[in-house]
């Protein structure tokens, strides 16, 4: 389902009193929140690719420390046959349960980054400290009139080096886009609720 047939709103972010950021999703249908292919009960279904694209987009617009209320405004009667406030409350804890889901996926990504990078630089750490064996070696047995051997020398050093690129990448950039996410998920869990049925 295109963005477009979602029709959401988009001035998605309007300031609320309190410092609090409001996100806004207009809708004909609940249904069109959530996965039609999640084989759940429908209030424990995924959200909608387009929809979790939408929030997730606009909140990483708003300042992050300030709380968030999502606001639903449904523009066609329910069939539910449950009251607004239970409605409300069953969609809201959707919300909640998802974002909640999504935060302990980035959690567990996190996680298996940083023991990755661990090993990885133990590993790397143990190469380049035979490296630089090697390259001693080698030098300690230079030949002054063979220009290949401090090259040789040269070249161990510097492989030695370049296995240690893969640990320092993830402990310098590749771990805080992830805790970005994960903190902006544990925000959207956390987000109050409110669902407007426009009369209109």
């Amino acid at each position: 389902m295109s963005r477009q047939s979602h029709n959401y709103i988009s001035q998605g972010t309007v300031k609320v009193p309190e410092k609090r950021n409001r996100i806004e999703l207009r809708l004909r249908h609940v249904n069109q929140l959530f996965n039609s292919l999640d084989p759940s009960p429908f209030y424990e279904q995924d959200l909608d690719p387009d929809a979790e694209e939408f929030i997730v987009g606009w909140a990483r617009e708003l300042p992050r420390n300030s709380p968030l209320d999502i606001v639903l405004h449904l523009t066609e009667p329910r069939t539910d046959a449950l009251s607004h406030s239970d409605a409300e409350q069953k969609i809201g804890g959707a919300f909640a349960l998802y974002f909640s889901t999504r935060t302990k996926q980035e959690d567990r990504r996190l996680r298996e980054l940083l023991r990755t990078g661990r090993v990885s630089f133990v590993i790397g750490l143990l190469f380049l400290f035979v490296c630089f064996l090697i390259a001693h070696f080698v030098g300690s047995a230079e030949n002054d009139r063979n220009p290949f051997v401090p090259i040789l020398r040269e070249s161990f050093i510097i492989i030695g080096w370049v296995a240690m690129w893969r640990p320092l990448e993830i402990f310098l950039y590749d771990w805080w886009p992830i805790a970005g996410a994960r903190r902006l998920y544990q925000s959207l869990s956390a987000a109050e609720f409110v669902l407007v049925e426009d009369k209109d």
